[in-house]
């Protein structure tokens, strides 16, 4: 994927889609406070493990929060992932954000939910659920990509380069990312993969 960044503007944001700017004033323990926070929609994301490759299916994309903090990074390595932004469960939207962004058809009953957890704290503290589920190229649908402009690429690490990827600190990746990994090595026996 080639990631040409050009006419890159900032300006201030005035009408949102996806989040709300808020201001909090509150007392903690007698001392007058103030926060900036922003709320916005959980999320629902997936650990794709393919049986056949045995590797992880990750996805990669440009993030412009990531790239205005280091131009050097042109894109992330991400969970399959999506907002709850719909009158549909979680699970449901999992599977659905599965189909879109990676091309697998996966079914409800082969969806294991590992945790949840709430992520950007500081800013946000918006709770995001975390999956599991396995994939073989049986289950494949189309390429992915994404809907509409996504530009999402499909990026699969071999089980035996976890470590390594991990402490890459050339590959911007999530905290539900690594996390995901850490809970795959801790379970990796009791899941009976192929």
């Amino acid at each position: 994927m080639n990631n040409i960044i050009e006419d890159l503007k900032i300006s201030p944001l005035k009408e949102t889609n996806y989040i709300k700017p808020l201001k909090v004033n509150f007392t903690l323990n007698g001392i007058k406070k103030s926060w900036e926070a922003v709320k916005s929609h959980d999320s629902v994301s997936i650990l794709l493990y393919h049986e056949e490759k045995k590797a992880f299916l990750f996805v990669k994309q440009f993030r412009v929060p990531v790239y205005l903090n280091d131009n050097n990074i042109k894109y992330t390595y991400e969970l399959c992932a999506g907002l709850v932004d719909k009158d549909k469960s979680i699970e449901e939207i999992a599977i659905e954000e599965i189909d879109e962004e990676c091309g697998y058809k996966v079914e409800l009953g082969n969806l294991q939910k590992i945790t949840s957890f709430f992520t950007n704290v500081g800013i946000s503290g918006a709770k995001q659920y975390l999956f599991f589920a396995t994939i073989c190229e049986n289950q494949k649908l189309h390429s992915g990509g994404g809907i509409n402009d996504e530009q999402i690429e499909l990026y699969f690490l071999n089980i035996n380069d976890i470590d390594s990827f991990i402490f890459d600190e050339t590959k911007a990746k999530t905290p539900g990312l690594i996390f995901s990994l850490y809970w795959f090595l801790k379970n990796q026996k009791e899941l009976e993969l192929k």
